[in-house]
């Protein structure tokens, strides 16, 4: 037996070191790539990741999609299909164990066609062709449902099975279209113009049951997207199984997981719309019962207080010989009342007439005072007048002019009194005895 011996400065790696080494290794030096195989051993956890093995007929190794990169899948792949992988290799250091971490995914030869999908998927999406706004309600309780989907389809039986059990009382129109094949859209195309066109159903359903990618392809064109996205009724797309998504899933007005479903979701259960009918019928019943009790209650109140005519005659009659006798006896009674009043009247005007004659002598001996002083009055206030005019005469300015003087104002209007109070170039009024002149200040001196 042969010993290999190191020297004592030789280091001895843990287990958990040689792990991580080889872990730095892939990650430094083991670029992102493709890799080919089947899936097998597929487990969805309750986290949302996906654990698998990736094999060929030579070899296997573990895989792992975590949940964020698994959701942008949109669909769950089954054990036995070929897909092409997008992944990083790693090692699982607690228990060493080899695996990859996928990225993406696409069908093993259908990569061509998963990425026109996404290409065209972003495109409707930036034409506003998801967007919740733009959809169309569905009527609630419609008359008639019309069914786009192959005469020879189970996805048919499934939707005319629901729809008997659930609303056997709503009509189903059937547009037959191939849903599978290369004229399969035009031909979709062609069903959801007729029903347009026709405008009999208040609802369409789009089924098909499901399938693998390339089986469903008909219902990622461009074309249908587009007819389903403009189409004036409400379109409900119930394409494949759960797991499935198709282009026209995003622009249909009301996305069902299978065929069964969407005729679910087009119209309400004959059970419950008569679960409905009779509580609002109990309602009714109540509401007129309790409407029927108010009514004769003020008829009860009304029958009270009702007087036959007779009796309504006879007090009426009461009433007038009462009133007659009242004005009767008032008739004999206000002349004499009157007349005694008359008298009182005319006895107090001519005890309160006033005497005129001797207030007449006052008031003219008053007028003739009043004419005296108003003349010796007249006299002294144009006495005071003259005086005041004359003395005014004597203030005036205008006779200080008239002797050579002048009166100067600044712009304002104001009489200059000090020369100081000018700045040089201001315009001055200067009033003489005869007109008036405009001067500029050239100089400002103090006389003192």
């Amino acid at each position: 037996m042969t010993y290999y011996q190191e020297s004592k400065d030789a280091s001895v790696w843990t287990v958990a070191q040689l792990n991580r080494r080889v872990s730095q290794l892939l990650d430094e030096h083991m670029p992102v790539v493709w890799v080919k195989g089947e899936i097998s051993n597929f487990t969805q956890a309750a986290s949302g990741h996906w654990y698998f093995s990736i094999k060929d007929d030579k070899a296997a190794v573990r895989a792992v999609m975590f949940r964020g990169r698994a959701q942008s899948v949109g669909f769950v792949p089954r054990a036995g299909e070929r897909f092409e992988f997008r992944c990083s290799v790693t090692l699982y250091e607690p228990r060493g164990d080899f695996q990859v971490q996928v990225e993406g995914m696409r069908r093993a030869g259908q990569g061509d066609l998963h990425e026109a999908f996404l290409r065209l998927k972003n495109q409707l999406q930036a034409e506003g062709l998801f967007d919740p706004q733009r959809r169309r309600p569905i009527a609630p309780l419609p008359a008639c449902v019309g069914v786009i989907t192959s005469l020879a389809a189970a996805a048919l039986r499934d939707v005319l099975t629901a729809m008997a059990r659930r609303a056997p009382h709503v009509r189903v129109v059937i547009y037959p279209a191939p849903v599978q094949g290369a004229d399969a859209p035009v031909r979709l195309c062609q069903a959801l113009e007729t029903a347009i066109a026709r405008a009999e159903v208040d609802t369409l359903l789009l089924v098909r049951g499901g399938g693998s990618l390339e089986d469903l392809w008909s219902f990622n064109d461009e074309a249908l997207a587009r007819a389903v996205a403009a189409s004036p009724i409400p379109v409900i797309s119930g394409v494949g199984h759960e797991t499935d998504f198709t282009m026209v899933d995003f622009v249909a007005d009301l996305r069902a997981p299978t065929p069964t479903a969407a005729a679910e979701l087009a119209c309400q259960a004959r059970a419950d719309l008569l679960d409905q009918l009779g509580a609002r019928m109990g309602a009714i019943r109540h509401g007129m019962q309790r409407h029927l009790e108010r009514a004769s209650l003020r008829l009860d109140r009304a029958v009270a207080m009702l007087v036959s005519p007779g009796q309504r005659i006879a007090q009426q009659q009461q009433r007038l010989d009462g009133l007659t006798h009242r004005l009767q006896r008032l008739a004999g009674t206000v002349p004499e009342r009157s007349q005694q009043r008359l008298e009182t009247l005319v006895f107090r005007l001519q005890r309160n007439l006033p005497q005129v004659q001797p207030h007449r002598q006052s008031v003219d001996a008053l007028l003739r005072r009043l004419q005296q002083a108003g003349g010796q009055g007249l006299v002294l206030r144009r006495q005071r007048l003259q005086a005041a005019q004359q003395t005014l005469q004597a203030l005036s300015p205008r006779l200080i002019v008239n002797r050579g003087y002048a009166i100067v104002r600044n712009a304002q209007g104001q009489v200059v009194q000090n020369a100081l109070d000018l700045n040089i170039g201001e315009r001055l009024d200067v009033e003489l005895r005869r007109g008036s002149v405009s001067v500029d200040v050239v100089r400002a001196h103090d006389l003192l």
